[in-house]
């Protein structure tokens, strides 16, 4: 059980922080939908990277604990978002900040 608790905890972690590397990503024009779609692709990406540095490339036999650490990154990162970085404004200025300007934009 306790091998499973760290799993999650993992997950928790890298996903309560995501959120502020996936603004660096994202663009204030893109859709919601998109916005969404980069969120969740983040989200399993970092899951997979996660139980990969917790347990090593065996711990991916075990598919309980694989799944209980993405699904705690997803489920961290969009609660993080929706609770932390998105009500603070933080993470739409990184967008902001890390998008690209046009040349009317930077005049």
């Amino acid at each position: 059980m306790s091998q499973a608790l760290n799993s999650l905890t993992t997950g928790l972690q890298v996903g309560a922080a995501l959120p502020l590397l996936t603004a660096v990503v994202q663009r204030p024009n893109w859709s919601a939908r998109y916005k969404r779609i980069v969120a969740v692709a983040a989200s399993l990406l970092a899951g997979i990277t996660a139980v990969a540095a917790e347990g090593g490339w065996a711990q991916f036999q075990q598919g309980k604990l694989t799944t209980v650490t993405v699904l705690g990154v997803l489920v961290a990162a969009q609660t993080s978002y929706d609770l932390l970085w998105k009500p603070s404004k933080i993470a739409p200025v990184i967008e902001a900040a890390t998008s690209r300007k046009t040349p009317q934009q930077a005049e």
